[in-house]
């Protein structure tokens, strides 16, 4: 019997620590610690994302017929870090191996490779992502400078994103001085993704009101997807109604109108809610259908196989040292994903 971890951005049936579950004894195990909602200050509503979208996903596993293992950030016994509570599902369980798909963060890394657990402790790949490490740092070797654009082309080369005949779809790998329109007076801009919270996510907004209440920011409206289903329909509402005009004023802001034409989506992707290549392929096969301008399909896969796989590469090919490569000075969190939510 093994045990698989699986961590608070890794909510997908398809992530690497559960490939080869056994429903008959294999455990899931998942946990709300204070230690990653505190370790820096979170707002309030990000917390209360995570811990539904766990719940969520906790609940979907059960009906499946996976056994899983739960600790509520309010259960008694909550030892409030991964390593502690893992040490508490190992000793109840008694498995023969611990398998976890490694996280996202590098001290979290760490702190399963330097604590002693007396069994195997199996980490995986993270396959969600489309550039491995190894890759980045084959592509990074040897270069004077690491231009993301360079690294987007062979992006979108390995998956034949945007491409005719061997060349960029267009003639032109990049649109961004396509981008940059101002925004006029009068404009008609769809309202973002919005749901009802049920009785799961109520729950947590209560319980993220009375234990993190020095945190910055309010709990309502809370409006969010926490499964993935819902996610996928904010994907879709997005490429129906905001993906046409992303391209024009991707970089464009007016007050009083925080999301304009933007995906909403950083959360679902960061948390494995959304998969980036299906993400690409739907916005892709919108301009194909010709839904669609080139300039809003291309900014916005730009993003996802562009920056954002370019951020992480970057993240994990210079930590730990990066941590401390701060031209500004100021505190922030380590993780890569900070950037995104």
């Amino acid at each position: 019997m093994n045990v698989h971890f699986v961590l608070g951005d890794q909510l997908n049936l398809e992530i690497s620590s559960l490939t080869d579950f056994d429903l008959n004894k294999d455990i899931i195990f998942m946990c709300e610690v204070c230690d990653e909602a505190t370790y820096v200050k979170h707002h309030k509503k990000k917390i209360i994302f995570i811990f539904s979208a766990m719940r969520h996903f906790a609940h979907e596993l059960r009906e499946l017929g996976y056994q899983v293992q739960y600790t509520k950030i309010d259960d008694q016994e909550n030892t409030h870090s991964f390593t502690a509570e893992l040490e508490r599902a190992i000793k109840l369980y008694q498995p023969e191996k611990v398998v976890v798909t490694e996280p996202s963060e590098y001290r979290v890394l760490e702190s399963f490779k330097d604590h002693e657990f007396n069994l195997p402790i199996e980490i995986r790949q993270d396959d969600r992502f489309l550039s491995t490490h190894d890759e980045f740092k084959e592509w990074a070797n040897g270069r004077k400078q690491l231009r993301m654009e360079y690294f987007y082309r062979e992006m979108r080369k390995k998956y034949n994103i945007l491409i005719d005949n061997g060349k960029p779809t267009g003639g032109q790998w990049n649109y961004d001085h396509e981008n940059r329109k101002p925004a006029k007076d009068g404009m008609s801009i769809p309202k973002t993704f919005s749901i009802e919270p049920d009785s799961i996510t109520l729950e947590v907004m209560d319980l993220v009101s009375e234990k993190f209440s020095n945190h910055f920011g309010d709990t309502e409206p809370f409006h969010f997807a926490v499964t993935r289903k819902q996610a996928l329909l904010a994907l879709n509402q997005f490429i129906e109604k905001r993906l046409i005009n992303f391209g024009d004023y991707q970089d464009a802001m007016i007050e009083g109108e925080p999301w304009m034409y933007h995906s909403h989506i950083s959360f679902y992707l960061n948390c494995g809610l959304l998969f980036p290549l299906e993400c690409v392929k739907a916005v892709e096969d919108a301009y194909q259908k010709g839904q669609v301008p080139l300039n809003a399909a291309e900014g916005f896969i730009r993003q996802i196989i562009g920056w954002r796989e370019y951020v992480r590469g970057i993240y994990w090919l210079k930590m730990p040292e990066y941590e401390f490569e701060n031209f500004w000075e100021v505190a922030a969190a380590d993780s890569w994903l900070s950037h995104f939510f």
